[in-house]
């Protein structure tokens, strides 16, 4: 699939417009979340002490147990739940990825239940596995594992990465391992290191329903109206 195979509007209609860095201010959140608007995006993908925070008729997406997923599970849970609580409709965790690399499934099976427990069930939850991590350190059977985990646990989607991971972010071959794994039972986002229009049709192609970008004007300006 090449960018011409794809709408503009078709794409933005499952970008989450992200702003995680550590330095960002409430201005730059307040910012984000008005060019998310303009550009006519799904949702807005946030710190949690970004809330409360109006985003209007953007989805609210809010990361927890970031970037590490080394946190303990009540942990974030208390993260989650209280983003949920203060206006939250999707929460982004990430799983601790040492478990993952160590072969202890059943604690990223844990990890992910208790989130979901914390959250209920309307809240849409994304699981950040780093694939690239896992792909690097223990290879693709882990990967799947761990997306079967995350699904078996309550996950709404599974994503490829935080985008801080050294490792790397998204990748074809990782999104094709984590659509195989789960087929069409619950989504796939993509994120990390996804700058232009080509590399977006790509993991779309293999599989992807759903981007986090931070460059989604860029983007976005490669697909055609």
């Amino acid at each position: 699939m090449t960018n011409t195979d794809l709408r503009r509007s078709d794409v933005a209609a499952i970008i989450d417009h992200t702003l995680l860095k550590p330095e960002a201010t409430r201005a730059d959140a307040e910012a984000t979340v008005a060019e998310a608007a303009r550009l006519g995006v799904l949702a807005v993908c946030l710190s949690p002490s970004m809330l409360p925070i109006d985003t209007g008729d953007l989805r609210t997406c809010v990361v927890a147990g970031f970037p590490s997923g080394k946190h303990h599970s009540l942990v974030k849970a208390a993260e989650a739940r209280l983003a949920v609580d203060s206006g939250a409709q999707e929460i982004d965790m990430v799983i601790d990825v040492g478990a993952a690399v160590d072969g202890r499934f059943d604690e990223v099976f844990a990890d992910v239940l208790t989130v979901r427990e914390a959250v209920g069930e309307d809240t849409l939850l994304k699981v950040i596995v780093e694939s690239a991590a896992l792909l690097e350190y223990a290879g693709p059977d882990t990967l799947v594992e761990v997306c079967l985990r995350a699904e078996r646990a309550g996950a709404s989607m599974v994503k490829t990465s935080t985008g801080f991971h050294p490792a790397g972010g998204a990748s074809v071959e990782a999104v094709t391992l984590m659509r195989d794994a789960v087929g069409a039972r619950v989504g796939v986002k993509a994120s990390g290191g996804i700058r232009t229009a080509d590399f977006a049709a790509e993991l779309i192609a293999a599989g992807a329903t759903r981007l986090g970008l931070s460059s989604s004007a860029t983007v976005l300006d490669g697909f055609p109206d």
